[in-house]
Formats: C-alpha cells, structure tokens, sequence
C-alpha cells in the first residue's frame, strides 16, 4: 500500500479534530519516500506469530485492563529517572535497514543490565551489527525483510553479542566479516527470557526488573510524530517496528518508549503512545538476568567475607558490581585470589576482575 505524503498542518488539524493531543510536525523520517520509511522499520512476524492486525485487536481488548493501576507497582514510572538516575542507554538510529529488531533487544539487554547491577552510570552498548548482521544474516534476515523481536533475544541467549566497538553499526547489507579479531572473548550472554501478555505484569517488569522489548504497527502519521501521547489518526499502515518500553503512566494511559531513529526525531529519540494503540502492548518480551561474563576495570575492594567453609569467600567491589564470590574450584587459585584482594583493599589499590558467569575468576591488582 501507497504511503501518502502527509501534509503536516493538515494532520495537525487532524490530531485536534480527533480530541488527540500528541504534537505533528516535519522530522528527519516525515519526508522520506515510501521505500525508506519502510527501512525504518523490520519487525515481521514469523509464520505461526500472530499478525501485526491480529496483535492491534488484542491490544485493543486490553485496553481497558491497561488504565488499570497495577497492584504492587507505581501508578507512573519512567526508567529514565529512577531517583535521580537514567537507566536508559542513548538513543541510536537505525538508518536505512529494517533492522529495528536488533537495536529494540540490544536497548532492552543494556536496561536490563544496569537495573541488575543498579548502576545507572555502567557503561555499556551492545553491537547492533553483531546481531543483525551476523546472527540474523545466518538465519536468512536482511536490510528488506527484517527479524522478530525474540529472535533477537534468542540470540543474545544462544549466541552472544559482542560490544559495539567491536563491531561498529553502519546502516547497509554486511557480511559479516567487520568484527573484532578477539570478537570470541567478548561476548554478553542472557540467561533467558520470557514472553509478558498481562499489562499489569508489564508494569511490575518494567518498575522492578528493566524495560521491555516490543512491537507495533507503524502508520504513516507517526513518522511525523514531535512529542506528546501518540494515537493513530490518520495514513496507511506502513509495517512492524521494534522497540524497547522504558516506562508507563497511568493517569495519561501511556507507555514510554525508546525508538532507534535517532534523538532528532520524536521527543529527542523517545516517544510516548497510548494504551493498547497500533498492538503495542498485545506482547512484551522480558529479559530475565545478563550472565555477568566480562572484565570490570579499576574497581576498588570495599569488603570482604568468608565463613568456615571450604573455599567460600565473597569479595565487594565498587562500580555498581557489589559482592561476587571468589573461584572456588581450586585451593590454590583461591588462595591467591584471596591474597589479592586482600592486599587491595588494605592499600585501597584498584583491580581489574574477570567475572564467569557472575564468579571472580581472575583478579589483577595495580
């Protein structure tokens, strides 16, 4: 189907006609032909999902169950501020490759991982061109006919994701051949991940554990979305899109989300759109914990414990990392792993820790 050009004052009008309140205007995506809006998006539905139409009628019989506050969660959250911080990494953008699927599960592991280590500050940025390029290429996925959202999970699970700078994104059609000599030694593994269809379990996920990935239909009118609660008005369906939902608000019956179209479209990268709209909130996706297999550089001992118990002993690190126990596997290695740690809290010396699936396996102090 022809996506029209749309004339933004005229959906202006449109917007106000309708009793909407959400703000249209000329973005970086408004004026693009058909055939690159299409490339903004890429979440298409495998065969025995549910359609990107049978998704909007779900959603939309959830609707009334989503103004509902949930029981034992806020009646508002935003993952953006979460007593002052931002667990939320910058927006990206996509460009033109329907790609969105890697860049809405990259966002949402990367949420995930600070919530775990409740540190709004860890630095961390998965690669995009990892997953879409080399994991969903393998599998038959391009730039024309993009992925799922929990393929993009399933390969985190599975696979791993090395960081971005190991293989930096660039919009286009790769081979695979672009990542990092070490790219073996540097990958994030999740441990799992699981499918939410009940909103108010949304809302508990999202304001205790991390932010969602999820799929709607995009209509023409949203690629001139500014800013305020987004709600279809006007313009063919243009496809699926991937995100990642940051965050929920009750009282103006919305969710927040966080879009891959860079920060100069929408509210600087963000957008916010209401409950049960375009199948927003027909199906979440969860991720349940990120396996902690990675190096932490220059933290600081600020405790250590141990119990009469044959090579138990825990050591607490700063940088959001708190207690991890020390390898166990072995006499001898323990007893050095201890000394060290040991002798850096006592001169207050920084460490760089090799962390295997959450344990301390290596330790070297400076």
């Amino acid at each position: 189907m022809t996506l029209e050009r749309m004339d933004t004052d005229a959906l202006q009008s449109a917007v106000q006609q309708a009793g909407e309140s959400w703000l249209a205007g000329p973005t970086p995506l408004s004026e693009l032909p058909d055939a690159e809006k299409r490339l903004r998006l890429g979440a298409t539905p495998p065969p025995g999902e549910p359609s990107l139409e049978a998704r909007e009628l779900a959603a939309a019989i959830n609707r009334s169950e989503a103004a509902q506050s949930a029981a034992g969660a806020p009646a508002a959250f935003d993952l953006r501020n979460v007593g002052g911080g931002n667990f939320i990494t910058s927006v990206k953008d996509q460009g033109s490759c329907g790609s969105c699927v890697a860049f809405g599960s990259a966002a949402t592991v990367e949420g995930t991982f600070r919530r775990q280590l409740n540190d709004p500050n860890r630095a961390v940025d998965f690669s995009e061109a990892h997953l879409f390029y080399c994991i969903a290429r393998a599998q038959g996925r391009n730039c024309g006919n993009g992925w799922w959202c929990d393929k993009g999970l399933d390969a985190f699970k599975t696979d791993g994701v090395v960081d971005e700078a190991c293989y930096p994104y660039v919009a286009g059609d790769q081979n695979c051949t672009n990542r990092c000599a070490d790219w073996q030694n540097r990958l994030t593994k999740i441990s799992g991940w699981r499918t939410i269809t009940s909103v108010a379990q949304m809302k508990e996920w999202i304001s205790t554990r991390g932010p969602l990935s999820c799929a709607f239909t995009v209509y023409n009118d949203f690629f001139s979305y500014r800013s305020g609660v987004y709600r279809h008005v006007s313009g063919a369906a243009a496809g699926g899109h991937c995100v990642t939902c940051i965050g929920y608000n009750d009282a103006g019956r919305y969710w927040i989300c966080k879009n891959s179209w860079g920060d100069k479209w929408g509210d600087k990268g963000f957008f916010s759109i209401g409950y049960g709209e375009c199948g927003i909130d027909a199906q979440m996706w969860a991720v349940e914990s990120v396996i902690e297999t990675l190096w932490v550089n220059g933290a600081k001992v600020l405790g250590l414990w141990t119990i009469d118990q044959e090579r138990n002993a825990w050591v607490f690190l700063d940088k959001g990392i708190g207690w991890r126990r020390i390898a166990f596997d072995n006499d001898v290695i323990f007893a050095d792993l201890l000394t060290l740690f040991s002798s850096a809290k006592l001169t207050q010396s920084p460490v760089n820790v090799y962390l295997d699936a959450g344990v301390i396996k290596q330790v070297y102090v400076f």
